[in-house]
């Protein structure tokens, strides 16, 4: 196990939920930081803050409500529709800026703690056309902030390169499988667990589940 400390970017969804047990398999010490942004449920701030207390671990929330003021989409309006994006365009959900912000003032924070070590759940395989999940760009900021500050950062990205099925494999291999599917919030409509089943978080997040249980159970039977 790494000595180092880590902080690990915290929504209480399934992906930054299997990334915080995959930081605490790996590091001596880890806490976790959650933004609030003025997102659209507050429910999201809550189960972070549950799932937190019930691991033990040092949870930070940050005020970042100037979001809210800049960013107008589909997570922070409640009148903007939730929709995938066609022909090109990104979806009604992206946050600009989130990311680079979260994992800037995640980088601050952790200067703060003595945290060397960065995690965060973006994913370029499953990544919704969001830009700011793209390897490039983690690795490009990785640098930035090492610069910014004088550091030796480290992001790591541990689904980087997985599929949602892949993630859920993960989360069965560190033995945190019905932790995750109970107790996470992806759904973009704030329901916890295997949510609404219609938006495109829990179609994703469904679809990947689905995946992931057919191989597991054709494997069983090889």
């Amino acid at each position: 196990m790494n000595q180092d400390k880590a902080l690990v970017v915290f929504s209480g969804g399934q992906d930054s939920t299997t990334c915080l047990f995959w930081a605490i398999e790996r590091f001596a010490h880890v806490e976790a930081v959650t933004f609030d942004y003025g997102q659209r449920h507050r429910l999201e701030i809550e189960c972070a803050q549950e799932i937190a207390k019930e691991l033990g671990i040092h949870h930070h929330i940050l005020d970042m409500s100037l979001l809210n003021q800049l960013a107008s989409n589909a997570l922070t309006r409640d009148e903007i529709k939730i929709e995938e994006g066609e022909n090109g365009e990104l979806p009604s959900t992206f946050v600009p800026g989130r990311n680079l912000l979260f994992l800037s003032f995640a980088g601050v924070l952790a200067s703060q703690i003595g945290a060397k070590h960065l995690v965060t759940g973006v994913c370029e395989t499953d990544f919704s056309g969001y830009p700011d999940c793209r390897d490039m760009f983690v690795k490009s900021l990785n640098v930035t902030l090492n610069l910014s500050m004088d550091q030796s950062f480290v992001i790591h990205t541990p689904l980087m390169w997985m599929n949602k099925a892949q993630t859920w494999e993960l989360a069965d291999q560190l033995g945190v499988f019905e932790f995750v599917r109970e107790k996470t919030l992806t759904c973009y409509n704030g329901i916890i667990a295997d949510g609404c089943g219609e938006c495109p978080a829990c179609q994703l997040r469904k679809r990947g589940l689905e995946g992931y249980l057919h191989a597991k159970s054709m494997a069983k039977h090889l």
